[in-house]
């Protein structure tokens, strides 16, 4: 079963244990993760880019998430202090609104690299992310330079694309319109799995916040 194919009440309750993968280290990253109808609405309004000619790789619906934190490649005898940190983090957070509104691309020039639709930021969310972001830091993950951008990755450029492939890409998605709200009810410990076909996420640690 695709990764996601269940809304998140119960992708939750598919938290896997460190015994269940082998290997020295997982990619990890901590993201909020939305509804199955969020982000199947988010993927209905970007269908008129799909079927264009731009040399982007689109994110499958069920992959679509706001990411707080990248953390890369974690030993797995390091996962039980990033999971404290995480939850160290959340504690006290009471749950929140995200409103999802707006499409675009990064960078605003030259080719495109990535193509997003935003997430409007709210002091509760930025306070998260904040927070996650100290938590982290003491156990060996450095603090984000760039300013906290937050936004749910659609597509990414093929490599070798060139700017004059991308046409009018930039116009379709100014002409979207679409808007959502969603309910964050807790942050979730993520791992990335490369396949031919894109990552596979998997739920590691379900975060819960205060109710």
């Amino acid at each position: 079963m695709a990764p996601f194919a269940r809304d998140v009440d119960q992708q939750r309750l598919r938290v896997s244990s460190p015994s269940e993968r082998s290997g020295s280290s997982r990619r990890l990253f901590v993201a909020i993760n939305l509804p199955q109808d969020v982000r199947q609405g988010v993927w209905d309004a970007a269908a008129g880019l799909r079927e264009g000619s731009a040399p982007i790789k689109w994110v499958r619906v069920e992959c679509i998430h706001l990411t707080l934190k990248f953390l890369g490649n974690v030993l797995q005898d390091r996962e039980a202090a990033v999971t404290e940190a995480v939850e160290a983090a959340v504690a006290g957070t009471k749950p929140f609104p995200l409103v999802i509104s707006g499409f675009g691309v990064f960078p605003q020039r030259g080719a495109p690299r990535v193509v997003w639709v935003g997430c409007e930021p709210s002091p509760a969310l930025e306070i998260l992310q904040h927070r996650i972001e100290q938590r982290l830091e003491p156990v060996g993950f450095p603090l984000e330079l760039r300013t906290f951008s937050p936004h749910l990755t659609l597509g990414r450029a093929k490599r070798g694309a060139r700017p004059s492939d991308f046409g009018d890409l930039r116009t379709l998605i100014h002409e979207l319109d679409h808007s959502a709200e969603s309910f964050v009810e807790h942050v979730d410990l993520m791992e990335s799995t490369l396949g031919r076909d894109g990552p596979r996420y998997t739920v590691r640690h379900a975060a819960s916040f205060a109710q």
